[in-house]
């Protein structure tokens, strides 16, 4: 009896969790648009749905991180979720959103970014998992490498009309615009995009296609296409489509976006510090939406959040839960505490020691785009005056004269400690065998990188 309590327990939870699923996306922001019964499919039953990555890169950006958050909150209030990578897709280019053709990606390029995806979509679902709604990985390469062109325009092409797909947006506005048009590649894409959305349903029962609000067009083709390619068949023509918004910031501007160009999900193309710093930066009216829709925390706690910060905005509370959050869930705890050690060497009060216990990679990552020089180890085993140091052995100050008056007027540190004329650097003040970092007042830095 004990047992059968438990497991109705359990069903009641999971029931409770599908009810709430679109109400929780709704309240983070989530949701954009939704076809009618979406909801009511949501809240029936465990649902599976999917989401389509297009292999432009070997990464992802954190725009993408928005649909991989779905597909964990699909998983979370247990539902079904497919990540599919674009190996075919991506021989194409989507036209959403561009005003020009896209240059073709060779096949070397293409493999190596499919498999760069899905080393990076692991990371957030674990496609291990053998339970009824575990996650699954598909690459659309692999149904469609095989398909004929004649099979295809006789298959698929014929139920879906051409008038049909020119009334989608991502086509008017290429033949509205003053551009070259569409090619019939790219304009092919909506219907190799609405066969995969079939082909999951025939094989995985997948019912929800999922997606940024600019992928609209191409998964309302994909519904269609299931119904009628369905329709002797009443269950299976069922197909529903749910968007979430494109992030934008408070300004208007675009999202994702700081100096050096995209921020990255892969520490080899954004580094963790600059990742962190991008959330920590964060414009108060962005970081109280942002934390909705890019964190797992609670409606509750969100709000306690706000409250502290609308409190005490200076400390800025908000943008450092944000920070941590996002930081932790896209690298690690331990990539996380490195980045805060090392915002506080850069911006806090460190010591030398707390300099010298960065590893060679953090340093670099902090003091990326600091004027640099490089000394001889042989020189510094000998001992450099600090004046020829600033001067002579790397051009921090302009002259001797200038170096001295900085000395006298205190404002030259050493590892992050002030020093005065008469000051010898040695070996003893290398961090990591191979840096010392010099500073003129609170920002002006310089990095000697001892060979």
């Amino acid at each position: 009896m004990a047992f059968f309590i438990f497991e109705n327990t359990i069903f009641a939870q999971n029931i409770l969790k599908m009810k709430n699923l679109v109400e929780e996306l709704r309240w983070r922001g989530l949701v954009h648009d939704m076809m009618p019964g979406t909801e009511e499919q949501l809240t029936k039953e465990s649902t599976t749905a999917y989401i389509g990555f297009d292999p432009t890169s070997d990464s992802l950006h954190i725009g993408s991180l928005v649909p991989i958050i779905l597909l964990q909150h699909l998983r979370n209030f247990g539902h079904k979720p497919i990540a599919l990578v674009g190996g075919a897709t991506g021989m194409i280019g989507d036209p959403s959103g561009k005003s020009d053709e896209r240059n073709l990606l060779d096949e070397a390029t293409l493999t190596k970014n499919v498999n760069g995806i899905k080393a990076l979509l692991s990371r957030f679902l674990d496609f291990d998992a053998k339970d009824d709604n575990a996650p699954v990985l598909v690459n659309n390469y692999d149904w469609m490498k095989d398909f004929s062109f004649i099979a295809f325009a006789r298959d698929v092409g014929k139920r879906i009309t051409v008038n049909y797909m020119m009334a989608k947006d991502s086509v008017k506005k290429r033949f509205e615009s003053d551009g070259a048009g569409m090619s019939f590649t790219e304009f092919t894409y909506q219907l190799i995009q609405g066969y995969d959305f079939y082909h999951l349903n025939k094989e995985y029962n997948c019912l929800l296609q999922m997606g940024g609000s600019d992928q609209w067009g191409n998964i309302t083709t994909g519904t269609e296409l299931v119904r009628r390619m369905n329709v002797d068949n009443d269950e299976r023509a069922k197909a529903y489509a749910m968007t979430c918004p494109l992030i934008t910031k408070a300004d208007g501007s675009k999202f994702g976006k700081s100096e050096g160009g995209n921020i990255w999900l892969t520490a080899d193309k954004t580094s963790v510090y600059k990742f962190y710093q991008f959330w920590l930066n964060t414009a108060d009216a962005d970081a109280e939406k942002y934390i909705k829709i890019f964190t797992f925390l609670s409606k509750e706690e969100i709000e306690k959040i706000i409250a502290e910060h609308n409190e005490a905005p200076h400390l800025r509370p908000l943008q450092k839960r944000l920070a941590e959050e996002v930081t932790v869930m896209v690298h690690s705890r331990e990539d996380f505490e490195n980045a805060v050690k090392a915002s506080g060497i850069l911006f806090g009060n460190a010591s030398a020691d707390d300099l010298k216990a960065l590893d060679a990679k953090t340093f670099l990552e902090v003091f990326d785009g600091v004027p640099q020089a490089e000394i001889s180890m042989e020189d510094l085993k000998a001992g450099i005056d600090i004046v020829d140091v600033l001067n002579t052995k790397s051009g921090f100050m302009k002259s001797n004269g200038e170096a001295r008056r900085a000395l006298a007027e205190n404002s030259i540190s050493v590892n992050r400690e002030k020093v005065q004329e008469g000051f010898s650097l040695s070996t003893n003040d290398l961090i990591n065998n191979q840096f010392v970092l010099l500073q003129k007042g609170k920002k002006n830095y310089f990095v000697l990188n001892v060979q």
